[in-house]
């Protein structure tokens, strides 16, 4: 079946290229050997509308066709190679066109065909690929053709792989590159020596990320190669976040209007100016060209793919508008072997190449065949063939020689090691078995050429997946102005066996009108600030920038907020939730260190006080100060400096317990034991007045019983608090709308029932002091009532300072620490002032004046006791009743016989001493203070007034 197909096939093409026979045969070049080799290279660009041929092309066309005879040559050289086996070549030119290309490659399946030497049809000068002498043509019988290197093209490369697949010809390319020639049901004869269009598009990918550039535009050739390769890279960049702005395809024979229109239409995506370009070096051409006539030059970012590469010819004459241009081609190494071939040919001894002189007319912008009357060869010098080709010419190596020798050369291992197995023994030459070359012969050799493995000319190793294509390997350029020369600079590679495939070098690119290292943008929208969501719009790339409605809500995905839980904020990135931070108050603060000091300082003092009582606890001074009481009121102001401890601890339900109960005990016990001493002065000296009779609930017992009952007024109403409302602590947070939002850790008390906790303190202050004020104009010997006084007014001044910045610092993480401070300063001032005036005077005597707290004799007390009287008598008219003052084991018994049913006053020695005035001892007998007596010797008191 398939040898009917092929038959009716070429049947069919005869009748139509019957009449072109002798045109087919001069329009290649032929070189005879023991196995031929076809060839496909665009020698010319596509003719106008794409009938027939154009211009010449130096680089992709003629350089790449001489280095196919250039590896044909050094294989033929070659002893370990093929030895004694001659390759020959049959090549042909496609021009660009998969249509052209089509018909000239069924020249290769005509047999028993002759080359024909006579003159061209066409009326152009053609030399003969056998005869060198011009003498006249003769036929010559024609090696079937075995293996074909190319086409370049992948359109090309697709319509004739169709063919030569009947025919069981393997075909490698050294350049085309579509990932459809990856598909072995349709193109199983086809390999290359290059990679598929999949890892180039995938490259372009890579590199368009790593510039930042997420918003593009596409232009392609119509064909295999454009068409699939944009396709490719479309479905690649939707994989990796990049966005195609506009895709254009150009047609096979579109117009310079028609390029414009391409042009014009990118303009209408001003953000994506970045244009990845599938194309040929034609349509690249003419692509450049109508982006300079538009002057868009500096505006479009190209991205070219290996059609592009290392290529001069696209951007002669419009480097400018090229410039800053990135492409991409196969990784390659300059042949030196082939610059030096290449050079040293001239049209006098490369008469083989029947299109030499063409390019040699192109190159030095010259004609062989000048006319006089010839308007088409005007103002052109006649060629000499004398000059050479070289750099200094604009001679420069194509990017894709190496991968046309590694063509040839792949084959060349192929049909080395076919001849091997074929004919065992044979060392020089084909045996019989290859010397009849049919159909099966071509499925073996195919997978002799699958199998193949060797060092490439270029370093590398040629070898073949099992879809027949080579490595992913590729090099990056940009096309750059180097102090007015422009060139192809290496800026990195690609590399798909590489963990991290694309390594650039962005220190190497060079942007036009850009002086800074920063790539331009081709981008549809920035990216949001941390916070904002997307509000997609028609494009994936293009989008709003909106703040989520909440400082406490955070990113879930780019376009959706959602709330942090309770106690969290979003985080520096926004797209997760942390722990909004819980500021407490830091004991190495100044905050917290003043009161710590000072309250470390206090508890020394109350604890030195405590000491020198203890000592001094029987002499005149401790016992009058009423020791009971002092002790009560020195164990109240020791809490209260130890309260500074507590309210500078972390809040927990433990401190705050703590803070509650002990917060208002200290105050409870040192205002308890105050408003029990002035009470008891203001009784004594007011009761007196009013009766003689002995004032009740002045004992020392009677006091701490007093005392015991106020304070426990106080326990009780904290242990209904604690019971009512338990413990706990809880976290206020501040500015919750602000991303430095913090939380303060509280116990679960508000301030304004802290305060009220406090006013039953503020009420026995209050009385303190009113007790305090009523006692202000007892006799000036009489001074303890007055340092309470004092001691009373300076702690009223003391907590009206204190309430109201304790409240103006309320609800501020910032001002939290002045609020704890505040409070605890206020605590340990108020022991301090009961401390500085109640005891201080005291200790002072105790230390510095011990002449004044000694014990006085029944005499002296006596004495002064009636020096006491007599002084209030002289204030009095009235007549009083005699009395008699007698001491009895320490105590005083006033009595008088005037009055027998009169009490006998017995007054504790202990209880008498209220203050020492100049020295010497007052004493006080309740009822009888405004008596009069005189002193008898005796010891007995006795008084007529």
């Amino acid at each position: 079946m398939m040898t009917l197909a092929r038959a009716v096939l070429v049947v069919a093409f005869l009748g139509v290229v019957a009449c072109r026979a002798v045109l087919t045969e001069e329009g290649s070049v032929i070189l005879d050997g023991n196995i031929t080799l076809g060839g496909l290279f665009p020698v010319h660009s596509r003719g106008p509308n794409g009938v027939g041929c154009g211009e010449v092309k130096e680089e992709a066309g003629v350089q790449r066709m001489e280095a196919m005879l250039y590896a044909i040559d050094k294989i033929n050289r070659d002893d370990t190679l093929l030895p004694g086996v001659t390759l020959g070549a049959h090549v042909l030119d496609t021009c660009s066109s998969d249509t052209h290309a089509l018909g000239k490659a069924m020249t290769f399946f005509i047999k028993d065909r002759s080359v024909y030497d006579g003159p061209d049809t066409t009326g152009a000068s053609v030399r003969d690929a056998v005869c060198k002498d011009g003498a006249p043509a003769f036929k010559k019988p024609r090696r079937p053709v075995v293996g074909v290197i190319g086409a370049a093209s992948s359109s090309v490369s697709v319509n004739v792989a169709n063919i030569l697949r009947l025919f069981k010809i393997p075909q490698i390319s050294y350049a085309s590159t579509s990932a459809e020639l990856s598909d072995k049901s349709r193109f199983d004869y086809f390999s290359r020596v290059v990679p598929p269009d999949t890892y180039q598009a995938q490259a372009m990918v890579d590199l368009a990320k790593e510039l930042g550039w997420t918003y593009v535009s596409t232009v392609a050739s119509e064909g295999n190669y454009g068409e699939n390769g944009v396709e490719t890279f479309a479905a690649r960049a939707r994989q990796n976040g990049v966005c195609i702005a506009a895709s254009e395809k150009i047609d096979r024979h579109a117009s310079d209007e028609t390029f414009e229109d391409i042009i014009e239409y990118l303009g209408k995506t001003p953000k994506a100016r970045a244009v990845i370009v599938f194309a040929d070096e034609d349509d690249l051409k003419k692509l450049i060209a109508a982006a300079k006539r538009l002057g868009v030059d500096r505006h479009l970012l190209w991205v070219g793919s290996d059609s592009w590469g290392t290529k001069v010819t696209p951007v002669e004459g419009q480097e400018e508008t090229a410039e800053g241009a990135i492409t991409i081609l196969f990784k390659s190494k300059t042949i030196s072997e082939f610059d030096s071939y290449f050079t040293k040919l001239k049209p006098e001894n490369n008469r083989r190449d029947v299109w030499f002189e063409e390019y040699w007319e192109s190159h030095f912008h010259c004609r062989f065949n000048i006319s006089s009357d010839s308007g088409t060869s005007a103002g052109l010098r006649r060629c000499t063939g004398k000059k050479t080709v070289s750099t200094d010419s604009g001679y420069v190596q194509e990017g894709k020689v190496q991968f046309v020798v590694d063509s040839v050369y792949a084959m060349a291992h192929a049909l080395h090691d076919m001849r091997n197995d074929l004919c065992p023994g044979t060392t020089s030459g084909l045996c019989e078995e290859m010397e009849h070359w049919n159909n099966v012969h071509g499925e073996q050799f195919l997978e002799y050429i699958r199998n193949v493995t060797f060092r490439g000319i270029g370093g590398d190793t040629v070898a073949f997946n099992a879809l027949g294509d080579g490595p992913g390997r590729y090099d990056i350029y940009q096309y750059q102005n180097k102090n007015g020369v422009y060139q192809y600079v290496p800026i990195g590679t690609w590399d798909d066996s590489r963990a991290r495939r694309l390594s650039l070098r962005p220190s190497l690119l060079h942007w036009p009108g850009n002086q800074t290292m920063a790539s331009p943008t081709s981008i549809c929208s920035s990216e949001c600030a941390p916070g904002e969501r997307k509000i997609q719009q028609a494009s994936a790339c293009c989008w709003v920038c909106q703040r989520c409605e909440r400082a406490t809500q955070r990113l879930r995905d780019e376009s959706t907020c959602e709330d942090c839980p309770e106690g969290q904020k979003p985080g520096a990135n926004w797209t997760t939730c942390e722990d909004i931070r819980i500021r407490s108050v830091s004991w190495t603060s100044l905050y917290s260190s003043i009161p710590i000091v000072f309250s470390v300082l206090g508890i020394l003092v109350v604890a030195t006080v405590v000491g020198i009582y203890k000592v001094y606890s029987d002499t005149p001074v401790v016992r009058a100060s009423g020791r009971e009481l002092s002790y009560v009121l020195l164990a109240g102001i020791f809490l209260c400096y130890c309260m500074t401890f507590i309210l500078l601890s972390p809040p927990s339900p433990v401190t705050c317990c703590v803070t509650r109960v002990f917060l208002g005990l200290g105050l409870a016990m040192c205002y308890s034991a105050l408003l029990i001493k002035t009470n008891r002065i203001y009784r004594i000296f007011e009761d007196g007045k009013k009766s003689a009779k002995a004032v009740k609930w002045i004992s020392p017992k009677s006091q701490l019983i007093f005392c015991a009952l106020f304070v426990s007024i106080q326990l009780f109403a904290v242990v209904v608090w604690l019971v009512v409302d338990p413990p706990d602590t809880y976290v206020e947070y501040t500015a919750i709308e602000s991303p430095d939002a913090v939380g303060v850790r509280r116990c679960n008390v508000s301030d304004t029932s802290l305060v009220i906790s406090l006013a039953y303190n503020m009420l026995l202050v209050v009385l303190c002091t009113v007790y305090a004020f009523m006692t202000r104009n007892i006799p000036s010997s009489y001074n303890e009532s007055k340092y309470i006084a004092f001691s009373m007014y300076t702690t009223c001044i003391v907590w009206l300072a204190f309430i109201p910045i304790f409240f103006g610092t309320a609800h501020s993480p910032e001002k939290m620490q002045i609020q704890v401070t505040t409070l605890t300063v206020s605590i340990s001032m108020s022991g301090t002032v009961s401390l500085a005036c109640l005891f201080a005077p005291k200790v002072y005597i105790i230390l510095f004046q011990p002449h004044k707290n000694v014990r006085a004799s029944s005499a002296t007390k006596a004495a002064m006791v009636a020096k006491r009287w007599q002084q209030v008598a002289r204030k009095r008219s009235e007549q009083r009743s005699s009395v008699s003052v007698v001491m009895r084991n320490g105590d005083l018994e006033v009595s008088s016989p005037e009055q027998p049913d009169m009490d006998i006053q017995k007054i504790p020695s202990s209880d008498t001493i209220v203050s020492t005035s100049d020295g010497k001892p007052v004493y006080r007998f309740g009822a009888l203070v405004d008596r009069t007596t005189e002193v008898a010797e005796s010891g007995v008191l006795t008084t007529n007034v």
